[in-house]
């Protein structure tokens, strides 16, 4: 396999997809590549869920390779949310700022020990014939104070990773892509991705 779609819109993960999938020789399409585009509804309970059906749907739309991720951001404090709905926290236009606005003001004035949390990721994998499978990736931190940083998209100004004292937004690409949620997903599927780019 030297081509595969990933499912989503989404030009930052399609910038992350990039990076590490060129290591194993394989081109990234997305669905803006497409004339014929397609949007599909999320309407699964689970990160699992919602990640199998883009994957699968727009593989057999197409009949070709797609890897879909669904991720997001749980806070414990809040019992687990934004979670699935993180892209649309703040409302169906997902805006990354009111989102992280709409966060932090729930948080209110608890301290950031008590802001534990971690950025999950789901990757599907649907290939014509083949049977789909998910892996699951994470990354633990807590939730800053305020937003800082310039870099990344999403909940990144405002999420500490484990380890650091700077956001995810205050990383380089390659800091971030080394201990992303993603970046573990995608280790877990490494061994299908060395196959198929051979």
């Amino acid at each position: 396999m030297k081509e595969v779609i990933i499912a989503t819109f989404n030009q930052g993960k399609v910038k992350e997809f990039e990076q590490m999938f060129g290591e194993y020789g394989i081109s990234v399409k997305s669905l803006k590549d497409f004339e014929d585009q397609i949007d599909v509804e999320e309407t699964g309970e689970t990160f699992e869920e919602n990640a199998l059906l883009k994957a699968e749907t727009i593989s057999k739309r197409w009949n070709v390779p797609v890897i879909a991720d669904d991720s997001g951001l749980q806070v414990d404090i809040l019992d687990g949310r934004p979670g699935i709905y993180s892209a649309r926290y703040a409302g169906e236009d997902k805006n990354d700022k009111k989102n992280s606005e709409k966060l932090l003001k729930e948080l209110g004035q608890t301290t950031v020990k008590d802001r534990t949390a971690r950025f999950v990721c789901v990757i599907a994998v649907a290939v014509p014939g083949e049977e789909s499978f998910t892996k699951r990736g994470t990354c633990e931190g807590a939730i800053a104070l305020q937003p800082r940083g310039e870099h990344g998209f999403g909940y990144d100004p405002i999420f500490i990773p484990e380890g650091y004292k700077k956001t995810m937004a205050q990383l380089t690409a390659e800091e971030k892509n080394s201990i992303s949620h993603r970046h573990h997903a995608l280790l877990k599927i490494e061994e299908w991705l060395k196959e198929k780019g051979d």
